[in-house]
């Protein structure tokens, strides 16, 4: 830890230092008080050899148990992710992709790429009308919604390359769970009933997620699977093959073809998942690992620390007016930058050296006002002129100092809503992180360019950031979160709180958390981010603010630097999610 815990009271309520600048004035203002007394008593879960947290409780088990039975973080993380897949089926998946960064204890790191991609018959004006208007439906909702699914070829390729179990030992946990079943609690049973209409007007997903009465699964009711089950034994015998070139790549093809789709066997053929470099910065002597593209998570933090970097967050205290204007004013730039030259690495090249250089900091910085907000409008991207709200993260760390980073996605909650046929799982609506048409706002309100416009093959811009983070070359933090474009704030605060605020790692990812994307200009805040005083004196500089239900939900790892000891988080936005180490 930065700092023992129960300093997070006397973080939170920091005085305002004396600043050589218009802001010197700001009053000594902090997060609401009933916030700090709930974060001040709030502990992380502890342990002295492994941790492993996740969104929903058995799968934390099961990844627990992989360790304890010889596995290491690798084999943890397959067998978590399929188990998601079967007892989150929101947004654990095998339908959709995602990024894995991995930290090995030899010191290697690594970041792997089963992000989706869109079919070989995609065009950059699939998802628009005759006239040149986005049909939002098209992109969401239908069969051209959905991108190569990669999940199977990711966890596949990580645990042929670095795990140490075979693929039958690491699925026969989630085999189990799908074929027997397992028995809803009340945050399973409420995530379920969310889309209870959707389900029902798709007979094949109605079956499995509905009783034949039509009605949701209560909590206390115990959801079997069986088709699910089938689809995974069919990957555990036969590996990616079995989903790529087999029957599964058949099922989704017939079904893609008769219901307006593009899917060929061809792009199930092509699919690989490779592993490449991932982005680092640095950050008050921390080094930063995370993901970079197709995901824009890893860069646009990285973006982020650099810039606010020179400015002492610890002295002005969390939630205060000094810390809200230095984010805000980074994310809405970094955010500029990230909507005009981030894309697939495949068909465009990103120019992530000179976007986290220290002279484009310095220039972030100076178009900085210290006393009023700057307009979006009158923010563009800085390096000149060219062009999964509903995802799951979890986090492992086992007793030979590996780590694993992976988050995971269906893009909106149970993806586009569909199953193929009687293949027990759910497709993604991935395709909608495109550029349905430059300038128009995807689901998450995200503008973007014509860099990442749709494109035979190509993965579309990912806001997903696993990330770890590490202290003089050892593990430190393991984080990640869902939550679409808020997933770079909500990973970048979770830093930024053990770091800068001396916050545990219970407190770093409960604490309320604000966001800002460039567009829309608003700021968003969860409720207790701000004190009334603290919001009057932001509008006065020309800030907006918009109070919205939480989101995210970091699930997260800290490393005690001077014990070894693991704190282990589970989000408490997620409240069927767990902590577990031993």
């Amino acid at each position: 830890m930065a700092r023992i815990p129960s300093l997070i009271v006397a973080a939170m309520l920091a005085a305002t230092a004396a600043h050589a600048d218009t802001s010197a004035a700001l009053p000594d203002l902090g997060a609401a008080s009933a916030v700090r007394d709930k974060l001040a008593a709030a502990q992380p879960v502890t342990a002295e050899h492994a941790m492993v947290v996740t969104a929903q409780h058995l799968a934390t088990g099961i990844g627990v148990d992989i360790l304890q039975k010889g596995g290491n973080a690798v084999d943890a993380a397959v067998a978590v992710g399929y188990a998601l897949a079967v007892v989150h089926p929101c947004c654990g998946n095998i339908g959709g992709g995602g990024f894995m960064v991995v930290h090995l204890a030899s010191g290697q790191n690594l970041f792997l790429d089963f992000r989706e991609k869109a079919p070989l018959g995609a065009t950059p004006t699939m998802f628009q009308d005759a006239d040149g208007n986005v049909v939002p439906a098209r992109s969401r909702e239908s069969w051209l919604a959905i991108g190569v699914p990669g999940t199977v070829m990711g966890l596949d390729e990580a645990l042929t390359t670095y795990g140490t179990m075979t693929r039958a030992e690491v699925m026969a946990p989630a085999i189990a769970l799908a074929r027997d079943g397992f028995v809803l609690n009340a945050a399973d049973a409420q995530i379920l009933a969310l889309r209870t209409k959707d389900f029902a007007t798709q007979p094949n997903v109605a079956r499995i997620f509905l009783h034949p009465d039509g009605q949701p699964y209560a909590a206390g009711e115990r959801l079997v699977q069986p088709e699910l089950a089938k689809t995974l034994e069919l990957i555990a015998s036969d590996g990616p093959d079995a989903f790529y070139k087999g029957p599964v790549a058949q099922a989704i093809v017939a079904a893609s073809q008769q219901n307006g789709g593009l899917f060929t066997l061809q792009d199930f053929a092509d699919y690989t998942a490779p592993w490449t470099e991932p982005v680092s910065c640095g950050y008050r002597g921390y080094q930063v690992i995370s993901s970079p593209p197709p995901s824009s998570g890893g860069t646009t933090v990285c973006e982020i620390l650099q810039i606010v970097q020179p400015d002492p967050f610890a002295s002005w205290g969390f939630g205060s007016p000094r810390v809200t204007h230095s984010l805000v004013e980074a994310e809405r730039r970094a955010f500029a930058d990230r909507n005009t030259y981030l894309g697939d690495p495949a068909f465009v090249t990103n120019p992530i050296a000179a976007l986290l250089s220290p002279a484009h900091t310095a220039a972030i910085r100076a178009t900085i006002k210290p006393d009023q907000a700057t307009p979006s409008a009158e923010v563009q991207g800085s390096l000149g002129a060219d062009e999964g709200m509903h995802t799951t993260h979890y986090s492992i760390v086992d007793a030979k100092g590996n780590a694993v980073a992976v988050t995971y996605t269906l893009n909106f909650f149970f993806g586009n809503g569909k199953i193929a046929g009687d293949t027990g799982f759910l497709l993604n609506n991935e395709m909608d992180d495109f550029t349905s048409r430059p300038g128009v706002a995807n689901a998450f309100g995200l503008v973007q360019g014509k860099i990442n416009e749709v494109q035979p093959g190509k993965r579309p811009l990912s806001s997903m950031a696993p990330t770890i983070v590490l202290k003089d070359g050892a593990l430190f933090m393991v984080t990640g979160s869902p939550g679409g474009s808020t997933i770079i704030s909500t990973v970048l605060e979770t830093i930024l709180n053990v770091v800068d605020f001396g916050m545990n790692m219970q407190q770093a990812v409960d604490a309320p958390r604000l966001h800002h994307q460039w567009l829309p200009d608003e700021v968003s805040v969860e409720s207790g981010y701000l004190t009334p005083d603290s919001q009057t004196t932001l509008a006065a500089m020309g800030y907006q603010f918009k109070e919205r239900a939480p989101w995210g939900a970091d699930e997260a790892i800290l490393r005690d630097p001077a014990t070894g000891v693991l704190q282990g988080a589970n989000d408490d936005r997620r409240p069927s999610g767990l902590a577990q180490g031993y």
